[in-house]
């Protein structure tokens, strides 16, 4: 059976390191795509690096907890604070776009304000995912889909991991990795329930093992994955710079970007015969 696998960077436009490993992780090594953040302040300097590398798939990272937006738009005030920065977490953007339709208006308008500031700088998506997994929010989730279908966007991430993904012979994950993957996967079953026409792929590598994605991993992938389709999220990144912007992930994106550069990482999935692609090779 042939495999295909997306290889994705999360985060692009996050910081001039992260694009830097962006483009030495697709130059150097496996990655076939990646989603930028364009509300964040590498995010023209992603466009520029994106326009460089056309064998890269190029999606948006939607973003609603990090950062500014990008909408000027009165009603997005709704989604800030007095700084003028994105106001809620995961959990309180769960419930409020769930209980308030004039929330849900907000979100809409800021998440086509950042497809839009990305479609006019000559960026055709391949296809949409998010920051902290909120386009998968049962609330949100269908607003995506309006967008994908106004901006012709043929893909939405599927955010399905198996449970046994969080299980040996894969190694094995935090135990908040393994609640959140959980926590996820039901997610996605609501999505499929909701609308699955934009989904193109089978699952998704690397929600449990979030921070801990190295050479071992993607042996585990190589060995064990048999999804006709599946996407791998990483996070590649050089460190300087990441300290201002909440992220746990700061070393580990280095080791990412080793990883996928990694010569054994490329033998193991060429042994198997897997195919790299990106959302707009399917």
């Amino acid at each position: 059976m042939d495999r295909r696998i997306i290889i994705n960077a999360d985060d692009f436009g996050l910081c001039e390191g992260v694009n830097r490993a962006v483009a030495e992780a697709h130059i150097k090594g496996i990655l076939t795509s990646a989603t930028i953040m364009t509300n964040m302040p590498a995010a023209a300097e992603a466009v520029k690096i994106a326009k460089q590398l056309p064998g890269l798939g190029i999606g948006v990272h939607l973003n609603l907890t990090d950062g500014q937006p990008v909408s000027k738009d009165a009603d997005v005030q709704l989604l800030v604070n007095t700084d003028g920065q994105f106001a809620y977490s995961t959990t309180k953007l769960s419930f409020y776009s769930f209980v308030s339709p004039r929330f849900r208006n907000a979100t809409k308008v800021e998440l086509a304000a950042q497809i839009r500031w990305a479609v006019e700088r000559d960026i055709r998506p391949t296809h949409l995912d998010s920051h902290k997994h909120i386009h998968s929010f049962p609330a949100i989730y269908p607003l995506v889909c309006d967008l994908a279908r106004q901006f012709e966007i043929p893909a939405i991430r599927f955010t399905y991991e198996p449970g046994s993904f969080s299980s040996m012979p894969w190694s094995l994950p935090s135990s908040d990795g393994k609640k959140k993957a959980r926590l996820i996967r039901i997610m996605a079953r609501i999505n499929r329930l909701q609308d699955p026409s934009f989904f193109k792929t089978d699952v998704l590598l690397g929600v449990a093992h979030t921070g801990k994605i190295d050479t071992d991993f993607f042996r585990a992938v190589a060995l064990y994955n048999r999804a006709p389709v599946a996407e791998i999220m990483t996070h590649p990144g050089f460190t300087e710079g990441l300290e201002k912007f909440k992220t746990k992930l700061v070393q580990q994106r280095k080791i990412e970007l080793d990883t996928l550069c990694d010569e054994k990482t490329k033998q193991c999935l060429r042994n198997a015969g897997i195919k790299l692609v990106h959302y707009g090779q399917l």
